[in-house]
Formats: C-alpha cells, structure tokens, sequence
C-alpha cells in the first residue's frame, strides 16, 4: 500500500490543500479554452492536454504497469482523461461558462452516490447535503439572468460530471500499485486516455488547427500545468483522504473560473454572486470536516491479495 489515509483534521490540511490546487488551476480552463485556444477544436486541445503530458511522465518515470494494471489503468485513463476532456471543452465551448461550470459542480453528488454503490461506505446525508449546497452556490455565481441552453451542451456537462465522478471513486476503489508513485500513476492514465482520443479527434475535427505562438501558449499551460502537475496532486489526494472530501474540492474550479472573469475579462460580482461564493465555500470547507463515516474503516488504497510490481 502506497498510501495511507491521513488521520484528523489537522493531519489532513496540508494534503487537501495540495489537493485543492487541483481543481483551482482547472479552473483556468475555462478563460484558456476562450482567450487562447483555436475555436472548433475541443478534442483536440484534449487530446494535447493529456498525451504528450502523459508521455514525459512516462519518460521520466520509466514505469509501466503490470498484470491486471493495464487494463484498470486503461479504464482509469478512459475515465478521468480521454472521456472527461473532450466533455468539458464540448460543454465549455457550447455553453456559456457558469452553465458548464454549474453541472459540473454535480460531480461530488455523483460520488457520493458512487461511495456507497461501489465503496461500500454506509449511507451519510453529509456529502449529498454539502453537494447540492456546492451546486447551489456555483450556480449563484456563474449563471447569470441571460444564460442560454444548448442541449448538446448540457449533455456533455452532466457526462463530464458523471465519468469524472466514477473515474474518482474507481481511482479510490483500485488505489495505485506499490512502488508506483504518483507521477508514474498520472502519467499512465493521461497516456491511455490521449491514445484513446487520438483516433477520435482526427476522425471527428479532421486536420489540426493552426497554433501560433498564443495558442501555444495555452496548450503548454493545459497540458503541463493543468494536466501533469494537477492531475499528479489530484491523483495523491484521492489516495489519501476521504473520496468525498476530494471531490467536493472540485467545486474550486467554478470559483477561479469566477474569480478570473472578474479579474481579467472586468465580469461584475453583485450580492448574489458572493452568496454563491459563500455557499460554494461553506460546502468546501463542510466536506472536509469528519464525519461519523470518517471513523469507520477505510478500504487500502490497493487490494490486499493483489501482487502488484515494485
């Protein structure tokens, strides 16, 4: 077992607040996708923000999986990569970015779910109250009085919240090998989930878009930044700290989306956009807190009868 779950609140701040760095630089996704990125292109700016990542952890790990590792690094790489990615460069392209951010927001409810359904954990109100808060709030926040539907849009924001949702509770479910870090770990699962969309993008977007050097610019920054290094923090913490907590932490993402529109692009913050940050912020900090459920027995972050490579 390559990782323990931290004990205590205090024990469990630092970890979280690596974690939460996860989903704060994710959360520049959506200023990135609009300000840098070639319009048209959602896969592929997937595509690069997960393979050529995953290669260089690869490289500079020089670790691969073994056994039954390949195929469970494979699902989770289709899950938390190939799947998600294009979803949310689907819903962030088609939809303005509070809606996106909104039903992406329901992935801790979706975990939640998942926690009992494939953890086993027993029932708790706790996460599903401190989910549909964090929904609340980001919805405050970000969608504003003029906000438009697009149906493929929406489809794509609430798969992206449901395939990120089982790929984290999954994650937890199958822990990391022993011996295998956390790079190593990260590199598999963008790899598989690159090679995945590879196909996929060139079949469906054709040819590549023209880069210049700004669009570079945010493809280094998304793939590097907001996939290697991120997705590294993210994977980690799920090892270490309770599932629901981590996914509730997602909720960041909308906030600095938020925060960014503001800062940068001049969007206004009335009365009922900081009691969404209130909310958003209260369901952060309340999934954190431990529960009753925080006592009971959590599952090892790898299965005890699986022989698993040093």
């Amino acid at each position: 077992m390559t990782s323990r779950p931290v004990r205590g609140a205090a024990g469990a701040l630092p970890r979280t607040a690596l974690t939460a760095l996860a989903p704060a630089v994710w959360g520049t996704t959506y200023i990135v996708t609009t300000e840098f990125l070639p319009a048209g292109h959602p896969l592929f700016a997937g595509l690069l923000r997960a393979l050529p990542a995953g290669l260089i952890a690869l490289a500079v790990t020089r670790t691969l999986p073994r056994g039954a590792w390949w195929g469970k690094a494979a699902v989770l790489g289709v899950l938390n990569i190939g799947l998600f990615l294009p979803l949310l460069f689907i819903a962030a392209e088609r939809l303005p970015g509070g809606v996106a951010a909104t039903l992406g927001a329901a992935q801790p409810l979706v975990v939640a779910v998942l926690a009992m359904a494939v953890l086993r954990q027993p029932f708790s109100a706790r996460p599903l109250v401190w989910g549909v808060t964090g929904v609340l709030g980001v919805g405050l926040v970000v969608i504003g009085p003029g906000a438009e539907l697009d149906a493929a849009g929406v489809a794509a924001g609430l798969a992206g919240a449901a395939t990120m949702g089982l790929g984290v509770t999954l994650t937890k479910r199958w822990g990391r090998p022993e011996g295998v870090g956390p790079l190593a770990f990260t590199g598999w699962q963008l790899t598989a989930g690159g090679l995945f969309l590879a196909p996929v993008t060139f079949l469906a977007e054709g040819a590549p878009p023209a880069i210049d050097g700004r669009a570079a610019l945010g493809y280094l920054w998304l793939g590097l930044v907001g996939g290697l290094l991120t997705y590294a923090l993210w994977f980690r913490g799920i090892g270490a700290l309770p599932v629901t907590s981590v996914a509730v932490l997602g909720l960041l993402s909308p906030l600095v989306a938020a925060g960014l529109g503001a800062l940068v692009l001049g969007q206004t913050l009335g009365p009922v956009q900081l009691t969404g940050f209130a909310l958003a912020l209260a369901s952060i900090v309340g999934g954190q807190l431990p529960g009753r459920a925080a006592r009971t027995p959590v599952l090892p972050s790898t299965p005890l009868p699986e022989r698993t490579p040093r």
